[in-house]
């Protein structure tokens, strides 16, 4: 496990580069090594990638705890306790879940620290890689396919900074403030001096170089990887550049790269039989088979590690965090009936029945748990980043968009997904006919997004980007309503049973719609503005 003591404040970052880690991923620890030593062999070189991508599943809280940021537990909980489909059982995540946070609200400043101190070790690890194939240590083949991998991380992680923390880019076309773009590594006097007179750009320019980052990575990442999804494979950035589009509104270049991801030929009653043409991915036969393997399984395009040597610990591991207390976990976020009661949610639903199950919550109360990460004990749930199932719903989604009517191909990809999970797909998926018209079809197509990931961490992506959405019905309010925190379960499951959301919702007009920037940060940094409101 680990013990990591340092503050990740920026000036903090430009003395740390690679040091200050204490565990491992894979291999050994790589800070034994200084930024400029560590790119001397090729050994040193791969514990240097392994080094980001430990970054990526685990930072600081408060200087010295071990949490699940920036792509743990703690940022899966973060995604769904801003939304409605869960509940927030304890304190734990409650400033979130009420949206009460300030300035100095610990898992915000936390999730923005432990997210550029990722930038930052994927800055170093891009400079070290192009030195140490200038100077023979590595191919230059290998220095660029490494090279992409840091750049989908970095782009990655920047997506996920200007959802939480900027208006999303349809408000203004881009024009509102967004977050710092680092794409320099801050590992002395001088990049720390740029950091602290660099303002923050606009959304439409952290978009344009999460693009160009994007576009980096497809070309050069390779379509599969030697160690699966713990390393990201090219399928995983088309991806993302898929959801960054979509954030954007471009959906026709949105679908240029789902085009990339799936197969023109697509049969609705054989889930499995749809073969992605880049990396081979597809769906698992069952509803439960990507988290059966841990998420390693064909499905899952990229993953974050976990194991049990080396997890977030027990106040920040996915199984820990939502798992019932009857099998050993906090039972601290359940899902709410907000969801769960939604007639489109078919009874008999195979997600239902082997992805969630009742258990005694932190109240000693009954909820539905997610069992999607089930490795209470050791810790070891990998956190899945992207499932093909996303891609497929995705593109279900910009067909419809982008259809006059009813789409018939964003039908067959909403019912490749669905089929798998519900009773007589034959007889019981959609068709045509089931739509009166494309917002119905949508609005399916949005459901379908809450069942197949419930607890994966993407409601506030959703929320966020569809809060200005030019189709008015499907837009929500701002921060939807939510049931009260500590729900009590017991009588308040079923499909069809009436939901008591009386914790208000919060208007898109609210400051509170966007989290306040740390204010360390803006100490710091005197070029950087806070977000107004805060």
């Amino acid at each position: 496990m680990k013990n990591m003591k340092h503050k990740f404040s920026v000036l903090c970052l430009a003395a740390l580069a690679f040091a200050g880690c204490k565990k491992e991923l894979d291999l050994a620890p790589f800070n034994a090594f200084t930024d400029e030593s560590v790119f001397t062999t090729p050994e040193r070189v791969n514990l240097a990638i392994n080094g980001v991508y430990d970054a990526a599943q685990s930072g600081f809280y408060n200087g010295a705890i071990d949490r699940g940021y920036p792509f743990g537990a703690a940022n899966v909980q973060q995604g769904e306790a801003r939304g409605e489909d869960v509940v927030n059982l304890q304190a734990f995540y409650q400033i979130t879940y009420q949206s009460t946070y300030n300035p100095t609200t610990a898992n915000n400043v936390n999730f923005w620290n432990s997210t550029y101190r990722l930038i930052n070790f994927a800055n170093v690890a891009i400079d070290g890689l192009e030195k140490a194939a200038a100077t023979g240590v590595i191919t230059k083949e290998l220095a660029t396919s490494a090279q992409a991998e840091m750049r989908y991380l970095r782009a990655l992680s920047h997506h996920e900074m200007v959802v939480f923390f900027a208006r999303p880019f349809l408000d203004g076309n881009g024009d509102k403030l967004g977050v710092p773009y680092r794409d320099f590594p801050v590992n002395g006097s001088e990049a720390v001096e740029r950091v602290r007179t660099d303002p923050r750009p606009t959304v439409a320019e952290v978009y344009t170089k999460i693009l160009a980052d994007c576009d980096f990575a497809i070309t050069n990442l390779p379509a599969t990887q030697p160690l699966g999804v713990i390393r990201a494979p090219r399928a995983a950035a088309i991806g993302l550049k898929m959801k960054v589009l979509m954030h954007m509104g471009r959906w026709a270049e949105a679908k240029a790269e789902g085009d990339k991801l799936i197969p023109a030929s697509i049969n609705p009653l054989s889930p499995a039989s749809v073969i992605s043409p880049v990396g081979g991915h597809a769906l698992t036969a069952n509803a439960n088979g990507s988290f059966a393997a841990n998420s390693l399984s064909i499905e899952n395009m990229f993953s974050i590690k976990n194991d049990a040597l080396d997890n977030p610990g027990v106040n920040a591991a996915l199984p820990t965090m939502f798992g019932a207390t009857n099998l050993g976990a906090r039972g601290l976020v359940s899902v709410s009936p907000i969801v769960w009661n939604r007639v489109e949610w078919l009874d008999g639903d195979a997600r239902r029945t082997t992805l969630h199950a009742l258990g005694t919550n932190a109240n000693n109360r009954q909820s539905i748990f997610t069992t999607k990460y089930t490795d209470y004990v050791q810790r070891g749930s990998n956190n899945p980043i992207m499932r093909y199932a996303e891609v497929l719903l995705m593109q279900a989604e910009i067909e419809a968009r982008l259809a006059g009517g009813v789409s018939q191909r964003a039908i067959d990809l909403l019912n490749v997904v669905r089929n798998r999970s519900i009773p007589s797909p034959a007889t019981n998926q959609y068709t045509a006919a089931s739509f009166a018209d494309r917002t119905a079809l949508l609005r399916s197509i949005l459901w379908e997004r809450r069942f197949e990931f419930a607890a994966e961490g993407k409601r506030w992506h959703d929320i966020s980007r569809t809060v200005l959405d030019a189709v008015t019905a499907l837009r929500p309010v701002g921060i939807p309503a939510k049931v009260p925190n500590g729900f009590d379960g017991a009588a308040g499951y079923g499909i069809g049973v009436a939901v008591n959301a009386s914790w208000a919702a919060v208007p898109y007009s609210d400051f509170r719609f966007i989290w306040p920037i740390p204010a360390d940060e803006i100490t710091q940094n005197p070029v950087i503005e806070q977000n107004p409101g805060y």
